[in-house]
């Protein structure tokens, strides 16, 4: 367990996760149909990759260095919207083990009509993910309710997470009170990206107050590889997460890469 946390989480305790899962009930989204491609200019820049099984075996070079955190909840898509809270386990423990996972990765929907199951459903994996040693990460989903990312809200759907067993907790960014959904939660938060926002600025300032208010890193997709030029941001947020530049120096990387590129 300690092993696999320490591929995932860095030696300054810190983490910068690219999640690349989103086809699992989204299909092929803008600029991530071909998943292989997407990440390949980024690889270098991240510190671990959350996607599903089907990608790993079909678009991603085993002889990859990163360690993957394997997303094993689904079963719903955005076909039927108001369902996206009835997820289930769709791979197995042990298929993890044979991917070689770092760690495994689930969605729960606090507040929701499927709350019951996804919350049973983690404590399970929870339990068997224990007997070999592999850590569990909880996505405290929303839905389509983001209007429900307040730090009272998020508080609770993480701190359930982590009584149930999570390792690591990912969670979104609120402008108010996130210090105390952080201090409410014994496992270290990686924030969410949500979608994608139009300034560069915007969001290396909440990766920086969230890392200022204890969170260790993100969890942060199509702000990278949707974005125009996904590898200067990708090295950006980088420099706040690794380097503690603050948002005005993310903006120089940025700028500095991009004319680069």
């Amino acid at each position: 367990m300690k092993n696999r946390l320490s591929r995932l989480i860095q030696r300054d305790g810190r983490a910068m996760f690219l999640p690349i899962d989103h086809g699992y009930f989204q299909g092929p989204t803008t600029r991530l149909e071909e998943p292989g491609k997407t990440i390949a200019p980024l690889i270098d820049y991240v510190d671990g990759i959350m996607l599903t099984r089907g990608i790993l075996r079909n678009c991603v070079d085993p002889a990859i260095n990163k360690p993957i955190i394997l997303r094993v909840s689904g079963g719903t898509s955005m076909a039927r919207r108001d369902e996206l809270d009835q997820e289930g386990i769709i791979t197995s423990v042990r298929e993890a083990i044979r991917l070689n996972a770092s760690a495994v990765s689930m969605s729960v929907f606090v507040g929701a009509s499927g709350e019951h199951q996804t919350l049973l459903n983690l404590a399970r994996l929870v339990d068997e993910c224990e007997d070999y040693g592999i850590p569990v990460m909880a996505v405290t989903a929303v839905g389509a309710e983001l209007e429900k990312r307040d730090a009272r809200y998020l508080a609770l759907a993480s701190r359930i997470a982590a009584e149930l067993g999570a390792r690591v907790v990912k969670t979104y960014y609120c402008e108010e009170g996130f210090e105390k959904v952080v201090r409410g939660c014994p496992v270290p938060i990686v924030i969410a990206g949500g979608p994608k926002v139009d300034s560069e600025m915007e969001v290396f300032s909440w990766v920086h107050d969230a890392i200022q208010k204890g969170a260790i890193g993100v969890n942060l997709g199509r702000n990278i590889w949707q974005h125009d030029h996904p590898v200067a941001m990708a090295k950006a947020i980088r420099a706040v997460i690794h380097e503690n530049a603050t948002p005005k120096e993310a903006q120089q990387v940025f700028e500095s890469e991009r004319l680069a590129a």
